[in-house]
């Protein structure tokens, strides 16, 4: 198993975040992880990524050349990934920011999804990102929705935010019920 994912979108909207934990998830997993992240040096605003590649065997590079999966937060986030991933690949796409009427590759599955209207909802819009991360977990199997959130909050403990664990995980359920 291996799988190439693209967390992006503008900077602040957590996609950095995003990827370092589901790099945190698979390391807890015992699985073969690497984390690369890319962003300009305007970081809130600009255009921010990482690539994940969650592996059970040895990773070649740390590079998501044609991901199998994107979490686009963004419009520019899709206009820039789409193009590149795998045929039959899936496309996550933060339907809360981006035309509703835009059109897509036949190849790939979209799903779109209202992250940020679902956390404004929950006056948690800075944790879109997470609600976004927990319909990923839903419809990937890379992880048990257990799995995900104990790593989580292994990663927010370890960087001194722990107190905001119980509420992360609402955010994430939201996201994974949804």
């Amino acid at each position: 198993m291996i799988k190439s994912i693209i967390c992006a979108g503008l900077g602040g909207q957590g996609v950095l975040t995003a990827g370092k934990l589901l790099m945190h998830a698979a390391h807890e997993k015992d699985l073969n992880v690497t984390w690369f992240p890319s962003y300009g040096n305007e970081m809130r605003g600009g255009n921010a990524n990482c690539n994940v590649i969650i592996s059970d065997k040895k990773i070649a590079s740390p590079y998501a050349d044609t991901p199998d999966i994107v979490m686009a937060m963004s419009s520019s986030a899709v206009d820039i990934y789409e193009e590149t991933m795998a045929p039959g690949g899936v496309l996550y796409v933060n339907s809360s920011l981006v035309d509703e009427n835009r059109k897509y590759r036949d190849d790939i599955r979209v799903v779109k999804f209202p992250a940020t209207e679902i956390a404004l909802k929950m006056k948690r819009e800075v944790n879109a990102n997470l609600c976004m991360l927990g319909k990923i977990i839903a419809d990937s199997g890379l992880f048990t929705i257990e799995e995900f959130e104990k790593a989580m909050c292994n990663y927010f403990d370890e960087a001194g935010k722990g107190k905001f664990n119980e509420s992360n995980k609402e955010v994430v359920r939201a996201g994974y019920e949804n």
